[in-house]
Parts: C-alpha cells; structure tokens; sequence
C-alpha cells in the first residue's frame, strides 16, 4: 500500500470532467482519491492541506503509457526493483502518471525473472505507477521482428502464457503477439476469455488475417506502422485494418521518426482519437544523452531524435509522452481533448481500468496534471501525491 501525504486542494482551473466538458473549480484530493470537485463554492478542507493555486491553467488525467521497456537508464528487463523505481520517478516529468512495465522477445529464464519483479513490486508515493505487464514477444512473426531478437521468437503457448502470468502475479494486461500463428485462435480466444489485451504487432498479417483475429478477440495493433503491413491498392494490410475495423485501437509512436507527421495526420483522421493510444515504447536511454545503450541484449546506437541497432532499424525510442501529444496536438483539427483520450482514456479502457483511472471523477485514482495551453506540465500529481513540479 502506497503512505499517502497531506491532503491537495487545487483551485481556480479549468478542470476536464468525465463528460469531455471544462468547468471551473476546485479539486480536492485525500487517501489517494478525488475527494470532491466544486465548481460554484468553496470546498471544505481538512485543516492540514496543501494547496495549489491553478489561475489560468487546466486539469487533465495523468497520462498512462501502456507501451514503455525503460527510462533514465534502466529497463524492465534488468528485472530489479531499482530499475523500475528509476523509471517510476522519471515519468511523472512528462505527465505519465501511470505505465504498464513492458518485456521484450527474450530467453524464456529473463522474461520469468522480469515478470517476478513485476509480482513483487511495490509503488511508491510521487512516483508513476506500475500498474500492469506489457508482454511484447516472443510470440511474433519472424520477417517483422524489429528489434526483437530473433533467436528466442516461438510460437504462441498457452501453456507458456499461463506459467509466465502465474509468475508476473496475473499482472500481464497486454500481450502483443502475431495472431497469424495462431491458427485456430485458440490461444487468442483462451487469453481473451480472461480479459487479456491482446494486441496485434510484428505481424505480417494481412487484412483478411487481421479481421479473423478481431473475431477471435484481438483489439488493439502495437504501433501502428511499424513491424506490419503497410497499405497498399490491391493488399491495405494491418495498417488498413485499423482504418476499417471499428473493434481496434491502435497504439501510435507520435515522435515523427517511428511514423512521420504526415502519415500521423492521416491516422489520426482515418483512425480518429477515439481509437488511438499515444505510447512511447522507450528504451533505457530516454532522459540519457546520445551515446551507446542495449535492448534486449542488442547494441543500440541512441542519436538527438532515435534509437537504431546496427543494421539501421529503429530499436524502441526516447520519446517523453508529453511531446508526443504536443506533437498529436499540432496536427489539422486535433484539440487537447483529444489528446485527454488518446492519452490517458483510451490506455484506461483498454485494459479495464477505466472505473479507477483515465478520467476525473470523484472516487477515481488522483492521477491528475496541471497544464497550460501548450500542454507544458507545471504539477504531475500521481496515487495521491505530487510527483513533479515544475521549477
């Protein structure tokens, strides 16, 4: 259990209620929660409060990355406490409030030890919270490994899948496999009955394959674009797919390397932000200078702007989640509630966490930003407590 502090009282913002509609007003936070929200009196406060004046600027859900491996130097798969402890106080700085601890297509012996570090893992008060596994590999398709390494790629197991979400504390939420494998849809249907995220990426699948998996129970494509078939006028591929198929979601890597500006424009008004998730997939070297890191074993050449392997393919990134929604948000037509639900709605939902976090409400988690137009964070106030200020 987080120790939660003092009380928080924020006043006088424009604050984004549950309905997608801006009121002005106060939020006051206790024992982790929204306690209250008031937009035309005066709250009643605990006599110890901490108190936040928020003239001229907005309140937001924290955001959720439901895609990350590492940050500020460590990644989920060094399968320490420490190591998720530096991600957890390194988020909060770029409004993620909330991430899910994503592995990588490794030996069958590292993945079990990340997912029991992931079991055991407490959080910590005024940091981001761990909240969940992403498992992306080892069930992939070769020709699309990306920077999965190739050598441990196997078909998708059930019986695999059931030992590795006994030992992560049934904490694996999604799982990014390519459903072209699973021929009967057995695996996809056995994990959907138990409400598994099941996510579509480095896939070749093409459409037909992809509208197959959604009738078995796939929901989501892993960053659209990449390590998948791109569309074509005679094939539109899982690209397409994410166009035409309503039951998807997609994930969207918005740092204009993984996917360029002009292909986000024409996701975001194909796909629209009612199905979109903004996620970083970041390797350990964000918040690092460039210079050489590792993923998954592999050396990675980290430059101003991206992470390669050798061979040239991109190899995560080092994208903060905060300037992929200002990215989102130069786009034609896309507003800041649209980022509120490709951001932090969207991630909720997707793995069933929506009563709790994603939105404000009273009762909900206190994951909460205060922002300015532009989107710049000036407090990240996470589980309850503040986790970033700005100086």
């Amino acid at each position: 259990m987080l120790e939660l502090g003092e009380p928080i009282l924020i006043k006088n913002a424009d604050i984004y209620v549950e309905n997608s509609q801006w009121q002005h007003g106060s939020i006051l936070v206790e024992n982790g929660k929204i306690a209250a929200i008031k937009t035309d009196t005066e709250l009643e406060t605990p006599s110890s409060v901490i108190t936040i004046d928020g003239s001229g600027l907005r309140i937001i859900p924290g955001f959720i990355d439901g895609h990350i491996h590492g940050a500020a130097g460590s990644d989920v798969m060094d399968a320490t406490e420490e190591a998720l402890d530096a991600m957890a106080k390194a988020l909060p700085e770029e409004g993620t409030t909330s991430f899910l601890a994503t592995t990588i297509t490794q030996s069958p012996e590292n993945i079990e030890r990340a997912l029991e570090n992931i079991a055991s893992y407490q959080n910590k008060p005024g940091q981001a919270q761990m909240i969940g596994a992403h498992l992306e590999g080892p069930f992939i398709e070769v020709s699309k490994k990306g920077a999965q390494p190739e050598k441990y790629i196997m078909k998708p197991d059930l019986d695999v899948f059931n030992k590795w979400q006994t030992l992560s504390g049934n904490n694996i939420k999604t799982i990014t496999m390519a459903p072209e494998h699973d021929e009967d849809g057995s695996f996809i249907k056995a994990l959907f009955e138990k409400g598994i995220n099941i996510s579509a990426g480095h896939t070749g699948a093409d459409y037909a394959d992809l509208k197959t998996a959604v009738s078995y129970g796939v929901r989501q494509l892993t960053h659209i674009c990449n390590a998948m078939n791109g569309i074509h006028h005679r094939e539109i591929g899982a690209v397409g797919a994410a166009f035409l198929l309503e039951e998807l979601r997609a994930e969207l890597i918005a740092d204009g390397v993984h996917v360029v500006p002009e292909m986000m424009q024409l996701i975001y008004d194909n796909v629209g932000s009612e199905r979109l998730i903004l996620i970083t997939d970041a390797m350990r070297a964000k918040c690092l200078q460039p210079g050489d890191y590792e993923l998954g074993g592999q050396p990675v050449k980290v430059t101003s702007d991206r992470a390669m392997l050798e061979n040239g393919s991109l190899a995560g990134s080092i994208l903060k989640l905060r300037d992929g929604a200002k990215n989102m948000l130069k786009l034609a037509g896309a507003t800041i509630e649209d980022v509120v639900e490709m951001a932090s709605a969207n991630p909720a939902k997707q793995i069933n966490m929506y009563d709790r976090k994603g939105r404000i409400f009273v009762g909900g988690d206190a994951d909460l930003l205060l922002v300015g137009e532009d989107l710049n964070i000036h407090y990240t106030i996470s589980g309850g407590a503040i986790a970033f200020k700005e100086e």
